[in-house]
């Protein structure tokens, strides 16, 4: 059982983890107008979805990362300024696409994922505790 629970934990830290980078990746292109393959346009705000894994007989048992994915212009619209002089601006308009990045929300995100990575960290430590008292209580 204990060895369950450090699983589950651990599995939740990396979920964080690939959560926090994908904040990261996100607040440090809030303002970047080219794609990764050096084409115009924005930088798409991405995210990291995972999922509950449950066992045969319905237990839980932490968490499975997907595939990082992008919000779509659809989802979040792109926020759009008047720059005739970019180099990505639309030549015809003058407009500027820019990210559907919001770095408030950005933030908000990443204490979320902070805190439920500080939460996994002590249901971790809690496990250690009781496995190290559980070995002391066998000794005597």
């Amino acid at each position: 059982m204990s060895i369950t629970s450090l699983r589950i934990s651990g599995s939740g830290l990396t979920a964080e983890r690939a959560r926090l980078d994908a904040i990261s990746r996100n607040i440090a292109n809030v303002e970047t107008t080219r794609r990764a393959d050096g084409q115009p346009g924005p930088y798409l705000r991405q995210y990291v979805p995972f999922e509950a894994i449950t066992s045969e007989n319905g237990q839980l048992g932490g968490v499975k990362l997907l595939e990082t994915k992008e919000f779509s212009k659809e989802d979040k619209a792109l926020k759009e300024v008047l720059m005739p002089g970019h180099r990505d601006a639309d030549p015809r308009t003058g407009i500027l696409k820019l990210p559907n990045v919001d770095i408030i929300e950005e933030m908000v995100d990443m204490i979320a994922a902070t805190r439920a990575y500080e939460a996994n960290i002590g249901a971790a430590n809690a496990t250690k505790s009781m496995i190290a008292h559980a070995i002391e209580l066998g000794r005597l």
